[in-house]
């Protein structure tokens, strides 16, 4: 069952994971969060000779959500937003 998101909620989150990142804009938060991610999990924020694979990043967004200090549901709330972000760029 999947759990109802508040992407405002999420967003801010996740803001506190990324403390350098600026990740504002006009756009709605889910949609803002959701380019955020994509661009995490596709490494865009690293030169492209050092870039890791999708799997790779994948891992590591993982493991920095459930090691940080987010509520459990928070913590799974984000991760089921990666895993939709991850099978798009399948």
């Amino acid at each position: 069952m999947k759990k109802k998101m508040n992407f405002s909620q999420l967003l801010k989150e996740y803001r506190t994971l990324w403390n350098n990142r600026l990740l504002s804009g006009d756009e709605e938060a889910e949609y803002i969060l959701k380019t955020a991610i994509t661009r995490e999990l596709k490494d865009e924020n690293s030169h492209p000779r050092v870039r890791k694979s999708p799997h790779e990043k994948f891992y590591f967004a993982v493991k920095r959500v459930m090691e940080s200090h987010l509520t459990e549901n928070d913590k799974q709330l984000l991760i089921q937003v990666h895993l939709e972000m991850m099978e798009n760029i399948k």
